[in-house]
Parts: C-alpha cells; structure tokens; sequence
C-alpha cells in the first residue's frame, strides 16, 4: 500500500506516482495507492494496511504524514514494514534515518535495503517518532501557513520564528525519569528519538532501538534564554545547570503550562505527559550505512 500527502512540502509528488508504481510493479509487488484528502486519514489507511496484511506500506509525505500512520498501526499485533519516501519541508526522520527526498534513490532504498526495529514513545494515548516538545518556537511547524512553506521551504519557519522572539513562556515542571526527579521553571522541554528537530542537529550520535529517549531541558533565564537555545543548537553534547540532557525509558512530566505540546510537528494536548518508550516497535527499510550508526544492536545480531 502507498500512502502519499499531496500536500506535503513542494506538493509534487502526485506527477511522479505513476512512476513509483511502474518500478515496484517490475519487481513483483501488487500496489495499492491512496492520496490522503483529510487530517487523520492516513491514519485509518495505515489500520487497513494492518487489518488487510498488507506486506509493505510505502509512506509518502512529510513527518505529521509518517506520525500519522504509525499512530493507526501501533493497535495492532501485525504492522507492515515501511518504506518511507520523504516530501515534507523539513524531513527530520527521514533525515535522520539517511533517507532522501529524491523518489528514485528512496525507492532504491525501498527495494534493494533491509529493514530494521525502531523504537516508538508513547505520550499519553498518543505515539510519536522524533520528538514531542513544549515551550519556546514549539508551535512553528503547525502554525507556519503551508502556502509559504510551498513558496520558500525551510526559509518559511525562520520567518514564522523571528515573530517569536520576544514571547519566550515560563513554565513550571516537575520532570520525573529513570534517574532521578528535576523541577523547576522551563522555557523549553524536547523528548527526542532522533537526530535532528526542525532542521537542526539536537542530538550527537542517536541510538534508534535502544528502548531509551533523549530529554533536553531548557531553564528559564530571561534575557538570556534566546542565547542558551544558539549555543545548545550548534553543541548537541552540551550539558550544563542551565540546559539538561539525560537519557530515560520513561518520563512523567508535571506543568503548569496551557500551551500545547508538538508532537512530531503536529498540535498535540495540554497540560501532563506520561511518555514511554516502545522498544523496536515498527520496522522500517533502511541505508546500510544508518543501520550502523544508529540501530548498532541490530548490527551485532546479524
């Protein structure tokens, strides 16, 4: 099954459908396409491909589209592999796992690679892939107009961005993990299962199937808090009394906040977040050279 967002990144996918069925075609799979028309349909495609035992599901479309087939297929015992062909503005999983926007090298990907476990987090009764997060610039990928991201690319959320420069939140948190408890006041909170959010390296080498989340914590020190975000962005192995970084299998966070959280790029809840992780829950086709990098207990088990 191919599940494609034709409205995704510069929108162009559709004139190469045709293109993409032929090749798997010629190499023996029966396709099924669908072009999503609503939010959450990829969502109830992605529980068919489940229910239906579909062997493959091809996503296509930006990191909200790939949330939302994971969210429809992590109900079920069955899940097809997938293969993922980015199109969305930034791309942050499908960067992160080596991936290109070009249709012809992902579908090399697709059919000449192999799959690997990666892992899933669960926050409250929703899942996510990359990241969930609230605080300072959390809300820019689902509040940018689309129409500009269609014109300008990734160049649409630096704009969107320098109108949140002055309107950095103070939140309170009671931060509960594996290691211990933090509290405090906050600007900022990332629980990360990649590499890079919104375009940018967060987190030095990640390990993808280890059952475990990157947490980065931003303390709130106005007016200082843009400057702490510069120097954590370009040192992703920094870690001070001002930004905290700790890995965990389970976070329980308690805040005060009214914003929402983002989850992989999208508007989630308010308020309290229970996350865990879901170790190796779905299995996804990837470049040799990721799978060493970032799915290394899969390399010694081959």
């Amino acid at each position: 099954m191919i599940v494609y967002n034709p409205m995704s990144g510069k929108q162009t996918f559709a004139s190469q459908l045709q293109y993409v069925v032929k090749r798997l075609s010629l190499n023996d799979h029966a396709v099924t396409a669908y072009q999503t028309a609503y939010p959450g349909q990829a969502t109830e495609l992605a529980r068919k491909a489940c229910e239906d035992r579909y062997d493959r599901l091809i996503i296509v479309g930006g990191d909200g589209t790939f949330n939302e087939c994971v969210n429809g297929m992590m109900d079920f015992t069955y899940r097809p592999t997938i293969g993922y062909i980015p199109s969305g503005t930034c791309c942050d999983i499908g960067h992160t796992l080596g991936l290109s926007k070009d249709v012809a090298r992902s579908l090399d990907n697709i059919l000449s690679n192999t799959a690997v476990k990666m892992d899933v987090v669960k926050a409250n009764d929703r899942y996510f892939c990359y990241v969930s997060g609230n605080g300072a610039y959390i809300d820019i990928s689902y509040v940018t107009d689309s129409r500009l991201k269609k014109k300008i690319g990734y160049l649409a959320y630096i704009v969107k961005g320098a109108e949140e420069l002055v309107s950095i939140p103070r939140m309170r948190m009671r931060v509960i993990h594996d290691g211990g408890e933090i509290r405090g006041r906050f600007s900022l909170i990332l629980i990360i299962n990649s590499k890079r959010v919104a375009g940018i390296n967060m987190i030095y080498k990640p390990t993808l199937d280890d059952g475990l989340v990157d947490v980065v914590l931003y303390r709130y020190h106005f007016p200082f808090n843009n400057l702490i975000y510069f120097f954590s962005f370009f040192l992703p192995f920094w870690s001070t009394p001002l930004v905290k970084r700790f890995r965990t299998s389970k976070l329980k966070v308690i805040t005060d906040t009214k914003s929402k959280w983002n989850v992989d790029g999208e508007s989630g809840g308010h308020g309290n977040q229970d996350v865990k992780v879901c170790r190796q829950a779905i299995s996804i086709i990837v470049p040799a050279m990721t799978k060493q990098k970032n799915f290394p207990s899969q390399i010694q088990n081959d």
